[in-house]
């Protein structure tokens, strides 16, 4: 007992004592000591904080009379930053104080903020705190949906794409419970039933409709994700929220592989790939996520020897990576798989280049390594809007075009609504919710931001592309990233840029032959996609799809693959493709015509614009806007035509013709081509015309893939290399 005591009193007295009072006071009475903090949340120096609904507390270490008056509870943030207001409570046991946010706001992401509680005084002794207690801590990124497929407002759907996906700017936690990812649709409609899942990297989540069910057509759909949180923590600010509309026929093209990283070349093995080299496919449309995996997507070598990494898939840009775990060996050959697992949203299997389309089979191509590259900085070579541009539009997107090191493409995965923010008015530095953030297909180099909802007129808006350890990176070379963020200001005014024009059903066809049918001629002809009439199925001729038997008048010099289906009125084509040639393939092909209809008079009801070449179009670089021929046609003679979106991978063509559209020529022997440069997208270029349409040859150029357009009441709106669709008129390819 001595001993004890002993050294309890040489422990609490002297240079110990912190400043307090001794234990023992005059004539042997106990002094009270001082209150003081004795936890913290978030944790002093703590980083990653929500942005929302953060909880903010102090313990101490013993019950406290109400923080008010003389005392306070504050929380605060310096420069540009506009402090939090709140209001400040005490549990029941009066022993933690919670700094709760004035409902409606949020801090601001990526924020130092300095909390304080001064003078609380004990509630038995009245003693305060000895001095005030401090503690920082810094604010994270909110999780955002950077990506969905279906996009936002997107028209002609098909009914049996079972698979909606949404991407996020992180890694989440599973969506149960409170969190939830619904698809709704109203009136008459029943809303959909399904499961919901996350991907490996937990950064996709995908809503599987029930199987055995599908959408239902000609039906406006909403989905909706509401209170996820990252695995972190943190919460989404708010629910995202988008929607889509069906068409009326089910998607049957099988997807395949646009291009690749490393090149595939035939026969093959590509050379000098550098070792320290990510590998890349990117595909024609978008695929289901969860069948994007590490056993659908391989890498082998030297021989058979598997090679470890990880694989990744960018929802928007229909990428997918194969990330090695270690750099290549040099100078060995390394072959590189894509097997029929991978299917897209409503399951088609992948056709590669194993196979004759319409059939399924595995993409493969090999490359030989050579030396690693050394790692050198991405940089922002432009911007649209520019920086400094005072007549941005409401319904502008917000594009950078980087500089590659590597001279290919980004890491969409490292391109979404973290990396590249939009904030505004200045100086509150508001965010601006994302639609979407995504790559261009063409290129890889073009980040386009267009916003959930219109922008602001008279509002300067800022726009910050994420640079360092986590921000955008090199795909090619993962170690070439940006060393600093990239910012630049715009102001929006009150105008609007002309939209893409909704093809509804029409948008799954490749072709469409109108009322009269469609003929081909060749043995080279393949349409990705679907081609339609509403004529009987025997005026379709030298053609079939991947349906059984279902062939359509060809001879040995007349073969045409349709990767697809063939709508069209009764009869079947043979006996044994009673699914073709009915009814309902009637019902489809009728509906397609009426789409190119509406797109069409959409076309022609636009304000016309000028005619920079007296009709020729040749040699001359265009930038996003309508055009119509004064003279009633365009023709494209003596020279190519280039089309420059100068950055925006959302800019749009119309080219408007009472009569008709000549490409090439005079004769066969002078083929020529449309350009698409600096992120122009076939997809958007429309061209409406009268009467006629004419490509004397290609000349093996593909003047425009994908596109997409619509056609007219009078016979034909022409889209080169892809769509051609008519209302009326049969086509001859």
């Amino acid at each position: 007992m001595v001993l004890l005591i002993s050294a309890v009193l040489a422990g609490c007295s002297g240079g110990g004592s912190q400043g307090r009072a001794p234990i023992l006071g005059a004539g042997g009475t106990t002094a009270a000591l001082a209150p003081t903090v004795t936890a913290v949340t978030p944790a002093n120096n703590a980083t990653g904080v929500a942005t929302s609904n953060p909880v903010i507390a102090a313990s101490f270490s013993e019950p406290m009379a109400p923080i008010t008056g003389a005392a306070s509870f504050t929380v605060t943030c310096t420069g540009s930053c506009t402090s939090p207001t709140g209001t400040v409570t005490l549990d029941a046991s009066n022993t933690v104080a919670t700094f709760t946010l004035t409902p409606g706001t949020t801090l601001q992401p990526l924020t130092l903020y300095t909390a304080t509680v001064t003078g609380a005084t004990s509630l038995s002794t009245g003693l305060p705190l000895a001095s005030p207690y401090v503690w920082t801590f810094t604010t994270g990124i909110p999780p955002t949906v950077t990506a969905v497929a279906p996009v936002n407002n997107a028209t002609g759907v098909t009914t049996n794409n079972t698979i909606i996906t949404a991407a996020f700017s992180e890694p989440m936690a599973p969506i149960t419970g409170a969190a939830s990812f619904t698809v709704t649709c109203a009136g008459s409609c029943t809303s959909p039933t399904g499961t919901v899942t996350l991907n490996a990297s937990n950064t996709i989540a995908t809503y599987t409709l029930t199987s055995g069910t599908t959408l239902q057509p000609n039906t406006l759909y909403t989905a909706t994700v509401t209170a996820a949180q990252s695995i972190s923590g943190l919460a989404m600010v708010s629910p995202y929220v988008w929607t889509f509309s069906t068409g009326v026929a089910p998607n049957t093209t099988r997807p395949q592989v646009l291009s690749t990283v490393p090149a595939t070349t035939l026969p093959g093995p590509t050379t000098g790939v550098p070792t320290n080299t990510a590998i890349t496919a990117v595909f024609t449309e978008e695929m289901a996520p969860a069948t994007i995996t590490g056993s659908s997507f391989t890498l082998t070598g030297p021989g058979t020897t598997a090679v470890a990494g990880t694989v990744s898939y960018a929802v928007g840009a229909a990428t997918a990576t194969f990330t090695p775990t270690a750099a290549l060996a040099a100078g060995t050959t390394y072959t590189a798989t894509i097997t029929t697992a991978a299917t897209n949203l409503a399951g088609n299997a992948l056709a590669g280049n194993q196979a004759a389309l319409p059939a399924a089979s595995n993409y493969v191509w090999t490359f030989t390594t050579a030396a690693p590259i050394a790692s050198a900085d991405v940089s922002v070579l432009s911007t649209n809007p520019a920086a400094g541009s005072s007549s941005v539009c409401t319904n502008a997107a917000i594009n950078a075009t980087f500089n590659v090191p590597s001279g290919l493409r980004m890491d969409p995965t490292t391109v979404n609504s973290a990396t590249f923010t939009v904030t505004g008015p200045a100086p509150s530095l508001t965010p601006v919710t994302a639609g979407s953030v995504v790559l261009d297909g063409a290129t890889g180099t073009i980040a386009t931001f267009t916003p959930l909802n219109a922008l602001t007129a008279g509002v300067t808006y800022t726009a910050t592309i994420m640079g360092g350890a986590n921000g955008v990176k090199d795909l090619a070379i993962p170690a070439n990233g940006m060393a600093s963020d990239f910012l630049w200001h715009f102001t929006v005014v009150n105008c609007s840029s002309p939209p893409p024009v909704a093809l509804g059903s029409i948008s799954t066809f490749g072709d469409f032959g109108g009322s009269a049918g469609m003929t081909n001629q060749g043995i080279l002809t393949i349409v990705n996609g679907d081609i339609g009439t509403t004529a009987v199925s025997t005026l379709v001729t030298g053609f079939h799809d991947s349906g059984a038997q279902c062939i359509y008048t060809q001879t040995p010099l007349n073969i045409g693959t349709v990767n697809g289906t063939i709508y069209t009125a009764p009869p079947p084509p043979t006996v044994g493709c009673p699914t073709e040639g009915t009814a309902a393939t009637l019902a489809i092909a009728t509906q397609a015509r009426a789409d190119a209809l509406t797109a069409y008079n959409a076309l022609v009801a636009m304000p016309g614009g000028p005619d920079p070449g007296a009709g020729n179009l040749a040699n001359l670089v265009l930038t996003p806007g309508v055009y119509t021929a004064a003279a009633g046609s365009f023709m494209i003679q003596g020279g190519n035509l280039t089309l420059d979106a100068q950055g925006n991978a959302n800019a749009v063509w119309v080219f408007q013709m009472a009569s008709t559209l000549t490409v090439g020529g005079p004769g066969t022997a002078f083929p020529q081509s449309i350009t698409l440069v600096n992120g122009a997208q076939a997809k958007n270029v429309f061209w409406q015309v009268g009467t006629a349409a004419r490509v004397d040859r290609r000349g093996g150029a593909c003047l425009f893939y994908p596109s997409d357009a619509a056609d007219g009441p009078t016979p034909v709106l022409f889209c080169v290399a892809c769509r051609l669709l008519s209302t009326r008129f049969i086509f001859n390819i």
